[in-house]
C-alpha cells in the first residue's frame, strides 16, 4: 500500500511538468496526402463552394514530399456569392459548434508555400483562426491581398502576439471573382505552425 501511495504522489507532482511540455518545433496542417502528422482538414468550403474542386494528393510539382494540394476555381458564381475559399478545420466541418481544435500556444507563425498555375492569381486573404461559435477560435490573424507567382514562394503569418490557446481553424484562404474573373488553379504545400 505504501508503494502505491508513493507512486500516486510522484505522479501528482509530475503532472504539471508533463502538462507544460514545450511544443514540437513544427505543428503540421498539411505535409503530404494521408500523412499522420496532418492536423486539420480542408473541409470548410465557403462562398461559391460549387465553383471549387480540390486534389489534396496532387503529384504534378509538389514543393517537397510526394504531394501538394491543388485547388481549381471556375468563377461561375454557383451560389451567387462572387467569392470562394476554404478553412482547414478540426474536426472536419467544425464551424465552432463542436469541441475540437488544438492549443497552439508557443508557436510564433504559420508558414506555407503557394503558387499559381499561371502566376497573377489574386488571393484576398490567408488566415489563421477567426471561426466563431461556442467552441470557436481564441484569436485570428491574416495577411493579404497577395498575388501568387508561377513558382513556389513561402509566406508567413505572424502569430507572436496572438492567443492560440484554442484553434479549430488552422488555415484558410479566400479569393474574389472580381479579381479572378476567369477562375484559377492554385497550389499549397508544407503548411505548418512554427516556433
Amino acid at each position: 500500500m505504501k508503494g502505491k501511495f508513493m507512486t500516486f504522489v510522484v505522479l501528482c507532482l509530475a503532472a504539471p511538468l508533463l502538462a507544460s511540455k514545450p511544443p514540437a518545433e513544427v505543428f503540421n496542417v498539411y505535409v503530404d496526402k494521408g500523412d499522420r502528422t496532418n492536423h486539420f482538414i480542408p473541409s470548410g468550403w465557403m462562398g461559391d463552394y460549387g465553383d471549387l474542386k480540390v486534389d489534396d494528393g496532387n503529384r504534378e510539382n509538389p514543393k517537397s514530399g510526394k504531394t501538394a494540394i491543388k485547388w481549381t476555381y471556375s468563377a461561375k458564381a454557383s451560389q451567387g456569392a462572387n467569392w470562394t475559399g476554404c478553412f482547414w478545420q478540426h474536426p472536419a466541418n467544425n464551424w465552432g459548434s463542436v469541441a475540437g481544435g488544438y492549443d497552439l500556444s508557443g508557436y510564433k507563425r504559420l508558414t506555407f508555400w503557394a503558387r499559381g498555375e499561371k502566376g497573377g492569381e489574386k488571393i484576398a486573404e490567408f488566415k489563421v483562426g477567426g471561426i466563431t461559435g461556442e467552441h470557436g477560435d481564441s484569436d485570428a490573424q491574416n495577411i493579404g491581398p497577395i498575388e501568387l507567382t508561377k513558382d513556389w514562394k513561402q509566406y508567413s503569418i505572424d502569430l507572436a502576439d496572438k492567443n492560440l490557446a484554442h484553434i479549430v481553424g488552422g488555415f484558410a484562404w479566400s479569393a474574389s471573382r472580381d479579381d479572378n474573373q476567369d477562375g484559377f488553379v492554385i497550389y499549397f504545400d508544407d503548411i505548418r505552425f512554427e516556433k
